[in-house]
Formats: C-alpha cells, structure tokens, sequence
C-alpha cells in the first residue's frame, strides 16, 4: 500500500518524522503521539526520513518551520470557533484525534483514497481514536472535490475554519488559484482560511535555500509556487479580509531560537 503513495504525499511523512521528533522534546510545542508510527510506517518511501532528519540537509532547514507551522495552524484551527473544519490534502496530520476540539466539532479530511487508506491503516494499528466527528473525503484536489465534499455532509451556509497546510507551494498559480476559488465559493459568512505565505523567493530565501540543501532535491523538484508573494492581494480581490504573520515573530512568540529575519516567510489567515 504504501509503495502506491504518490510523489506529492509521500514528502507528509518527511514532515511526519520533524512531528515526531518535536513531540520527543520536553519543551515541545505540540504534541503528536501518532507522528512516530506514520514515519516509521513509511521510511522507506523518503530518502533521509527518520529521527535523525531534523538535523541534517533538507531536514535540518525544514524542522523550525514545520514546528512553528504546527503549532500555529493548531491554535488558529481551535481559536477559529467553527464547528465545520476542512482539512485540504490532509495527508498525515492528525489533528482529528490529537487536539482538544468542542464537542459537536466535524472535521471533514480531505485527500487521495490511496493516502487516506495508508493513515487509516497506521491510525487504526495504534488503536486511536477520533476526538471529534471525522469525515474522510476521499478527493482528488485537481478534479471535482467540491461535489465528494458536499456529498459527505458538508453545509457551505456554515462558517468553516479552512486549511491548506504545506500544499499550496505543490500547485502552480493557475491550480492555486483554482482550488481558492472553489473555497470561497463554499464559504458562508465567517469562514476562516490559512496557508502558508511566501514574502520573497530570490536569492537567499526559504525557497532557495531549500533547493539548494543537501536532499532538497526530491521534494523541491515537486515545488510550483502557488500564489507566489501575491496571497493576501489576491485574497482581499477575491472576498477575503486577510491578515499576515512571519515565522520570525510567532518563533519569538514560541520562545525558539530562529535564524529567521522579520521579511521571512510565514502565514495568512483570512476571514469571509
């Protein structure tokens, strides 16, 4: 099953093994008691995963911006106060199970059927457990997800807290753009939505650094760009009121240690 993973969803259990590492620290900023089993479970689908990842070549780069994006994403999904959470190419998070959600919460999981079968598989060999109402949309983002998506029970009149964590750098502009539009479309009044927000990519930024370590190869040839540096314009343009925020400043607000200076890369979320 996991051989049959494609390349795009095989680099979440890369991001898996940073999970798991994070999780082992005692001054953690998350905890992911699952993480270990899915980068266990699919070593041998990335070159250089496992507990040594986060010290080395591409690891090494990724590790303070998966964990600073972690436990950002987690706050803003539990502060967001939707009780309708979709999760765009869902991949391995496993916030179904792990975070303390309201009751009454429905977390919809959107992603292929050959991704969601392996999590399912690792999930359930670990006995867990859902800690809100799961949904497993089985979709391919390309196609026609909306309709699988209302099929399963969403309501778009009901604000929806919207992620799209780590996938929209894998979608060129046009797709980006596309699958945006598509959320907006199914957003009532006081959706939220969060992703990812690239201010440069020249000379020295987060995306060619990354290129440019050791092993950065097999997940930075899959790179796109997405909206590029363009999100919030293009979010405000499109019936978003968005807001930004760097990795340096919620690094310093985490209390770690980042090499980060305040133009680095971070996050936007927006509100309908």
């Amino acid at each position: 099953m996991t051989e049959s993973l494609p390349a795009v969803s095989r680099t979440a259990v890369g991001v898996a093994a940073l999970r798991a590492y994070e999780s082992s620290r005692p001054d953690r900023l998350f905890d992911d008691p699952y993480a270990a089993a899915f980068a266990e479970a699919g070593r041998s689908l990335l070159p250089g995963t496992g507990r040594d990842s986060a010290q080395a070549g591409l690891g090494a780069l990724v590790y303070p911006q998966i964990v600073v994006r972690t436990r950002f994403y987690d706050d803003y999904l539990l502060d967001a106060g939707c009780a309708q959470v979709v999760l765009l190419a869902a991949g391995l998070d496993a916030r179904a199970f792990r975070l303390a959600w309201p009751p009454r919460t429905r977390v919809f999981e959107l992603d292929l059927p050959e991704v969601l079968a392996f999590k399912d598989d690792v999930l359930a060999a670990q006995g867990a457990a859902p800690a809100c109402e799961r949904v497993v949309v089985r979709a391919d983002l390309r196609e026609d997800w909306a309709t699988a998506l209302r099929a399963a029970g969403f309501d778009p009149a009901a604000p929806t807290a919207w992620l799209a964590e780590g996938l929209l750098i894998y979608l060129s502009y046009e797709d980006a753009e596309r699958l945006l539009t598509t959320v907006g479309e199914l957003s009532a009044p006081g959706s939220r939505l969060s992703f990812e927000h690239r201010l440069h990519t020249g000379p020295g930024s987060f995306v060619s650094r990354a290129r440019a370590a050791e092993g950065g190869e097999h997940v930075t040839g899959l790179w796109r760009g997405g909206l590029g540096t363009t999100a919030p314009e293009w979010l405000a343009a499109h019936g978003w009121q968005p807001s930004a925020v760097t990795r340096a400043e919620l690094a310093a607000r985490y209390g770690r240690p980042s090499e980060d200076d305040a133009t680095a890369d971070g996050f936007v979320t927006a509100v309908r």
